[in-house]
């Protein structure tokens, strides 16, 4: 069934859902992926993107997500400028990421804290986004849900004892994906879920045995 936003497309400042919205919302998810504003921002952009980010607005779509704005916030016009204010540096480079999306990104941030985060996504349509990878491993989400992932070394349990967590805490999944580098090795766990995902809920995944990290991200 065809939804009606699918046909009328989200609320947003044009004048493209793919070029704009699309590309505010890749920029929020690095932001909150980040979890601190960014100092800097070094971003490849790929096919379409490249070729006509300036004018298609995507520049400041993108710098406006980096700085908290939503797909409909009227000062994504002048993000640029806004960036420059609060001392976001930013650079933008056409790049060949390969066989994906002709809208895609690849958005490597530095926090004013030092922290750094890469994140590589493509804006495919009605202000809709899939992320690929978070510094450089499968992600394959598409921040539509509450998105909880897990990295862990590829042992027998782990899945489980997650999984676990969520349903004491009736925590319902939607969706859940698990991507490995070869058996034994590194290995990572995305569910997308229909209640919110909370930080002490993340502290407990973190306690669980071959668990190395977790980050979450609430539905943009």
């Amino acid at each position: 069934m065809t939804d009606i936003f699918d046909i009328i497309g989200p609320v947003m400042i044009g004048p493209s859902s793919s070029h704009t919205a699309g590309a505010v919302r890749l920029g929020m998810i690095a932001r909150r992926l980040l979890g601190e504003p960014p100092a800097s921002a070094v971003i490849r952009l790929h096919g379409s993107f490249a070729r006509t980010y300036k004018g298609h607005g995507t520049d400041k779509a993108i710098i406006a997500g980096l700085l908290g704005f939503a797909p409909d916030d009227l000062r994504i016009r002048n993000s640029l400028q806004i960036a420059q204010e609060e001392g976001l540096k930013y650079e933008f480079h056409p790049a060949d990421l390969g066989d994906l999306h002709p809208n895609t990104a690849l958005i490597e941030l530095a926090g004013v804290s030092g922290k750094t985060l890469s994140l590589l996504g493509s804006s495919v349509g009605g202000g809709r986004v899939q992320i690929h990878s978070i510094n450089g491993f499968p992600a394959d989400c598409t921040a539509e849900y509450h998105t909880l992932i897990v990295y862990h070394r590829d042992t027998p349990g782990v899945i489980a004892a997650v999984t676990g967590i969520l349903a004491r805490r009736s925590v319902n999944i939607a969706q859940m994906k698990v991507h490995r580098s070869h058996r034994g090795g590194r290995s990572v766990i995305i569910l997308e879920t229909d209640e919110e995902i909370t930080e002490d809920l993340c502290e407990e995944v973190r306690g669980v045995a071959n668990v190395t990290g977790v980050t979450f991200l609430h539905a943009v």
